[in-house]
C-alpha cells in the first residue's frame, strides 16, 4: 500500500516538474482564442502515459471562431465541451470561407488536432472593358452585383450585371462594348440653279456633308456618287449621295438633289420658203435663231432672234419674199452683186436661139426647175451676136452693155455654146462646152458647194421634187 502511494505521488512530481507554465503565441486571424487561466504545455513529454481525467472540463483550451461558429460533441456531456476527447465542427457565417481543418478533437496532449480560421470571401477585381465601365453595389465582397455600362455610342453585348458568388467568383462572362451605332451625316440642302445663257447645264457648288461618329469620333471613308461639287449638270434632276463610315464598319448615307432648269422660249417656226439655223438647242436662254430663204426668194425683216431671260424672242420674224432682181444696173459686178451669198449662177452662152444645143439645154433645166430652186440656182441666158444679143434673167431683158460686160467678165464666146457654174461667192466653178443633164449639174453642187446647213436641208428635202 505503501510502495504504491509513493509510486502514483513520485509520477505526479514527474508531471509537474515536466509543465513549466509557458504563455503560447497565438497569430492574428487564426480563430482561436485561449483561455486566460489556461497554460500550454510545450515539454516533452514522459515516455510514461500522463494520467488521464475524463472528467476534467477544461482539458483543452475553450474554441472561439471569429465570424464563424464552433459546434462541439462532448462524451461527457454538454457542460464538457473543451473536456478530454471532445470532437468540435467549424461553420463560418455567410460570406466567409472557411480555412483549415473543419472539425477538430480534444487530445491527450491537451492540444486540438487542427486548427481553422474563417476568411471573408472576396472576388478578384474585375478587369475593366474597353469603352466601358462598371459600378458595385459591395466592391468585391459576397453579393455584391456590378453592373457594366458603356460609352455613349456603343453597345453592350453579354452580361449586363455580374454577382460574387460564395465561392469567390462572378457569375456570367465579361462584356464587351461593342460600335453597332452608324456615323451621323447630314448633307447639304437639296437646290435648284437655272443654265447658263447659251447653255444647257449649270456649274452647281456646294459644302461637304457635316460627318460625325457616335462612338469614338473616328471616320475613316466618305465616299461620293455623284458629280463633284462644282461640276456642270445638264438639265434636270440629280441625286447626290454620300456614305460615311466608321472604324467599325458602320455606315450612313444621306443625299440631296441638284435640279437644273433650262429657260426655254416656245419653239420657232421656218419662215414659209425658208428655214432657220440656230445656236445651243436652238429654244434655250441665250440662244440665237438666225432666218434662211430659200433659192429665188429673200428675206425681209430681223435677220436673227435671241431667247431671252423673260422666255421670250427678240424682235419679229421676218419673211421670205420671192426675190427681186435689179437689171437696170449700171455694170455686170452691179448685177452680180445682188447674188453674193445668195444664189448660184448658171450662165448659158450660146449664137442665136436656134442653136441646137442651147435647146436642148434649156429644155433640160425647164424640167428641172425644183432642183433648181433646192439648189439656190439661178440661171442667166445671152443669146445671139451683136447687134441681135438679147440677155434675159427670167422675164427681166438685160441690157446690151451688161450682156457684153458678163461675156467678158466670165470669158463667155457668142460664136458657140459654152457654159459657166458661178457659186455664191461669185467663183468660176465649173464650165461645160456641150449640153449636161441636169442630174450631173446637181451631183457636182450636192458634192462640192453645199455649206453644212445645205447638207441637213438637202437631207430634209430630198423628196420634195419627186
Amino acid at each position: 500500500m505503501m510502495a504504491g502511494q509513493l509510486t502514483q505521488r513520485g509520477a505526479l512530481c514527474l508531471l509537474l516538474f515536466l509543465t513549466p507554465a509557458v504563455t503560447p503565441t497565438w497569430y492574428a486571424g487564426s480563430g482561436y482564442y485561449p483561455d486566460e487561466s489556461y497554460n500550454e504545455v510545450y515539454a516533452e513529454e514522459v515516455p510514461h502515459a500522463p494520467a488521464l481525467d475524463y472528467r476534467v472540463p477544461r482539458w483543452c483550451y475553450t474554441l472561439n471562431i471569429q465570424d464563424g461558429e464552433a459546434t462541439c460533441y462532448s462524451p461527457r456531456g454538454g457542460n464538457y465541451h473543451s473536456s478530454l476527447g471532445t470532437r468540435c465542427e467549424f461553420s463560418c457565417d455567410r460570406g466567409f470561407r472557411l480555412i483549415g481543418r473543419r472539425s477538430v478533437q480534444c487530445l491527450s496532449s491537451r492540444r486540438w488536432s487542427g486548427t481553422a480560421y474563417c476568411r471573408q470571401v472576396r472576388c478578384h477585381a474585375l478587369p475593366f472593358i474597353t469603352s466601358g465601365t462598371y459600378t458595385c453595389t459591395n466592391g468585391m465582397l459576397l453579393d455584391s452585383r456590378c453592373d457594366y455600362s458603356c460609352s455613349s455610342g456603343y453597345h453592350l453585348e453579354g452580361d449586363r450585371s455580374r454577382i460574387c458568388m460564395e465561392d469567390g467568383r462572378w457569375s456570367g462572362g465579361e462584356p464587351v462594348c461593342v460600335d453597332i451605332d452608324p456615323p451621323k451625316i447630314r448633307c447639304p440642302h437639296s437646290r435648284e440653279k437655272m443654265a447658263e445663257p447659251e447653255k444647257l447645264t449649270a456649274r452647281v457648288y456646294w459644302d461637304p456633308p457635316l460627318v460625325k461618329d457616335s462612338a469614338d469620333g473616328t471616320i475613316t471613308r466618305v465616299t461620293l456618287r455623284g458629280p463633284e461639287p462644282g461640276s456642270h449638270f445638264p438639265e434636270g434632276e440629280h441625286v447626290i449621295r454620300y456614305t460615311a463610315y466608321d472604324r467599325a464598319y458602320n455606315r450612313a448615307s444621306c443625299k440631296f438633289i441638284v435640279k437644273v432648269q433650262v429657260r426655254r422660249c416656245p419653239t420657232l417656226k421656218p419662215p414659209q420658203h425658208g428655214y432657220l439655223t440656230c445656236t445651243s438647242a436652238g429654244d434655250n436662254y441665250g440662244a440665237t435663231c438666225e432666218y434662211h430663204c430659200d433659192g429665188g426668194y429673200e428675206r425681209q425683216g430681223t435677220p436673227s432672234r435671241v431667247c431671252q431671260s423673260s422666255r421670250q424672242w427678240s424682235g419679229s420674224p421676218p419673211i421670205c419674199a420671192p426675190m427681186k432682181i435689179n437689171v437696170n444696173v449700171n455694170s455686170a459686178a452691179g448685177l452680180l452683186d445682188q447674188f453674193y451669198e445668195k444664189q448660184r449662177l448658171l450662165i448659158i452662152s450660146a449664137p442665136d436661139p436656134s442653136n441646137r444645143y442651147y435647146k436642148m439645154q434649156i429644155s433640160m433645166l425647164q424640167q428641172s426647175t425644183c432642183g433648181l430652186d433646192l439648189r439656190h440656182m439661178t440661171i442667166i441666158e445671152l443669146v445671139g451676136q451683136p447687134p441681135q444679143e438679147v440677155g434675159r434673167i427670167r422675164e427681166q431683158q438685160l441690157s446690151a452693155n451688161i450682156i457684153e460686160e458678163l461675156r467678158q467678165f466670165q470669158r463667155l464666146t457668142p460664136s458657140y455654146f459654152n457654159m459657166v457654174l458661178i457659186d455664191k461667192q461669185g467663183i468660176d466653178r465649173e464650165r461645160y462646152m456641150e449640153p449636161v443633164t441636169p442630174e450631173e449639174i446637181f451631183t457636182f453642187i450636192d458634192d462640192y458647194l453645199l455649206s453644212n446647213q445645205e447638207l441637213i436641208q438637202r437631207r430634209e428635202q430630198r423628196d420634195i421634187c419627186e
